[in-house]
């Protein structure tokens, strides 16, 4: 199988991420912060050093002001819901995912909130800042932005609009479920006080794992409570990172396998990852571009896409291009709408939805040839399925 799904999750992952999962499950995994012996403590010291790594990684100027969640659409809703208050109003877009999309429309039906969304002025789904900067109101509490669009892999500018918003002296949200990995971030020198992200996808780590951060300057309340470990004796939920967002007993083994998979990442280099997933996506759009049956949704300027293709083959539904990708040639993608209803309504492909070829790091320049000749040769014989 080739796999080109990898802003699903990214497949395959280092060998330092199962190593890590297989050694912690064998060898350590007991409670962390839940007990004093000698296996929760070195848990709790794992634990905390995959904060360390993502601190590094996003420079949090504190490792304790990330909580571990299930995933990322856990930590949107922590923030979203964490933040807002009755009679806000938000500014978001419309390439957003349903895991901001939702939360948002709920609070929208209870008559809690209000909010402005933004469209996108191209094709590739391209943002404007100044139309976003124009939104905000005199009620606007919260902006959300996703750094990289994850139907068409356009980058949002979720780097000018922290200090904008700061400016403006609003809360700023960034879902970094595509880019983190990629994307460079610096919640300091690009004033980003909430970072959403999963450990699944570019960090490189097991699902199941993602997290949230939050500046200490955010007033955030939790929207689970429960046993943290923490002042245990009292009734009252901690108001304190990360132990405010993290009731329960949290996922151990994943986060062990996500801090291996950031210190990848910090090893690798940033850079590096993204120069290797830009020549491969330059090659496949260099094959397909002037084919007058594929129709690409995704731009090719520098710097300006996060590793996706999102295509269309003429007089054919995604689904179908998609399935004979599986069946016939063995590459995974993903077709359809991607948990992204009003992208593909800005984009005109309500109807089809959009094919994405999503590329990873340990994707190779063949397996970009391969899938180019198949897509080419579907669009060849699109009565051959």
């Amino acid at each position: 199988m080739v796999y080109l799904d990898n802003a699903a999750t990214s497949y395959p992952k280092p060998s330092e991420v199962y190593d890590s999962v297989f050694a912690f499950m064998k060898d350590t995994c007991a409670n962390p912060g839940r007990s004093s012996h000698g296996m929760a403590r070195d848990t709790a010291e794992l634990v905390m050093k995959a904060r360390e790594s993502l601190a590094a990684l996003f420079n949090f100027p504190n490792p304790l002001q990330v909580s571990f969640t299930p995933n990322a659409t856990y930590a949107l809703n922590m923030a979203i819901q964490g933040v807002l208050r009755r009679g806000d109003h938000v500014v978001t877009t419309a390439m957003e995912h349903n895991s901001v999309l939702r939360p948002l429309y709920e609070l929208k039906k209870f008559g809690l909130i209000d909010y402005t969304i933004v469209q996108p002025y191209d094709r590739f789904g391209a943002i404007d800042p100044k139309t976003l900067s124009r939104a905000v109101g005199p009620r606007t509490r919260l902006m959300v932005l996703t750094a990289s669009s994850n139907v068409t892999g356009t980058v949002m500018p979720y780097e000018e609009m922290g200090e904008i918003a700061r400016k403006k002296g609003i809360y700023y949200l960034v879902d970094a479920s595509q880019g983190a990995g990629v994307l460079p971030f610096d919640v300091q020198a690009m004033h980003i006080p909430l970072l959403a992200f999963p450990g699944h996808k570019g960090l490189l780590g097991p699902q199941g794992t993602g997290g949230l951060y939050v500046d200490e300057a955010v007033a955030l309340r939790p929207i689970i409570q429960g046993g943290t470990g923490s002042r245990s004796f009292e009734t009252i939920h901690p108001t304190f990172m990360p132990d405010m967002l993290e009731s329960g007993t949290i996922n151990t083994p994943g986060i062990v396998g996500l801090g291996a998979g950031v210190d990848f990442i910090l090893k690798t280099g940033i850079n590096a990852i993204r120069e290797k997933k830009e020549r491969l996506l330059a090659r496949l759009y260099e094959r397909l571009v002037s084919h007058p049956k594929i129709k690409l949704y995704s731009t090719i300027e520098a710097h300006k896409n996060s590793g996706i293709i999102a295509l269309l083959i003429e007089g054919m539904d995604s689904s179908e291009v998609g399935n004979l990708l599986d069946s016939r040639y063995h590459i995974a993608v993903r077709s359809g709408f991607h948990c992204a209803p009003l992208a593909h309504k800005s984009l005109g492909t309500q109807k089809t939805g959009l094919v994405r070829i999503s590329l990873g790091y340990f994707n190779t320049l063949d397996e970009v040839e391969y899938a180019a000749d198949s897509l080419i040769e579907i669009a060849n014989n699109p009565g051959q399925g």
